[in-house]
């Protein structure tokens, strides 16, 4: 897909993020794409556990085939954590596409209790698999955009 798509996505991926923010819980959301770029599912963050990306990932792992996941992209605002990206790994989702960095989140956050961010980027986490999860992120020219629902939530 070309790189105008994937800004179009992202930026769906943060009306579902603002969703999330309006019902008091952490501002992050996700879609997952089918193979012919058609919207298959959407999530927004439940809570510290129930990450977008990782809820997303289990509930697709029960609804579609490895083999059709596998040639899926899970679109989300911000890099996928270590849990959810090893949850991507295991629901066979062929492709991430993130907005912004672990490292930009950690900036927002910085020590806040309820976000204690791991520094494990997700494209170290998938060369260390046995099959490949193409990474396509991040997007510098939406980090203003993607960060606005973060300001003033965390601390």
């Amino acid at each position: 897909m070309e790189k105008k798509t994937w800004i179009g996505l992202l930026r769906r991926a943060n009306e579902v993020a603002l969703r999330a923010k309006t019902l008091g819980r952490h501002p992050f959301g996700c879609i997952l794409v089918g193979p012919e770029g058609q919207v298959l599912a959407e999530q927004g963050n439940i809570d510290t556990v129930r990450h977008a990306e990782s809820t997303l990932a289990q509930m697709s792992s029960l609804n579609w085939s490895r083999e059709f996941l596998a040639e899926c992209t899970l679109v989300t605002t911000f890099e996928p954590c270590a849990m959810c990206a090893g949850t991507l790994y295991w629901a066979n989702i062929g492709r991430v596409v993130y907005g912004a960095s672990e490292h930009d989140l950690l900036a927002l956050t910085g020590n806040a209790a309820e976000n204690p961010t791991l520094d494990l980027p997700c494209r170290e986490l998938f060369a260390r698999g046995q099959r490949a999860v193409e990474v396509v992120g991040p997007f510098p020219e939406l980090l203003e955009e993607l960060v606005a629902p973060h300001r003033g939530f965390w601390h």
